[in-house]
């Protein structure tokens, strides 16, 4: 089994005047967030709104850039997120594919819309009607 890469395009809702950029990004189901290369945020425009802490799969923690508004786009659905400035590539992660009801096809090497969903995304919004504490 490979990596799967796919076809997003990333645009800067706040400053629509700039080029939107299309990117192969790699769908990671194990990271959360969508993560972008330093270049990016630059083309992009994008402000940086706070820093974060984060754990990187050595173990390791970093100081980075959190950006946005960033709006991310594959197959006509989109999701509205910052993201979090490093590495050298485009990493898409699993709550922007929550967003937009994208599952992982490991054999095929490839994302896609929700099979299930095919017309849109499906969004759950439900709570417990009991909650204690």
């Amino acid at each position: 089994m490979g990596l799967v890469l796919a076809d997003l395009r990333l645009v800067n809702p706040a400053r629509p005047e700039l080029a939107e950029l299309d990117a192969k990004a790699l769908a990671d189901t194990g990271a959360l967030h969508l993560c972008i290369p330093q270049h990016v945020a630059l083309q992009l425009g994008l402000v940086r709104t706070e820093q974060r802490e984060v754990r990187t799969a050595d173990g390791k923690s970093h100081i980075v850039d959190y950006v946005g508004p960033i709006r991310a786009e594959i197959f006509g659905r989109h999701c509205w997120t910052g993201a979090l400035v490093l590495g050298d590539q485009v990493l898409l992660g699993a709550i922007p594919m929550a967003d937009m009801d994208l599952v992982v096809d490991p054999a095929r090497q490839r994302i896609m819309p929700n099979p299930a969903n095919p017309n849109m995304p499906l969004s759950t919004a439900k709570t417990a009607t009991h909650i204690f504490f």
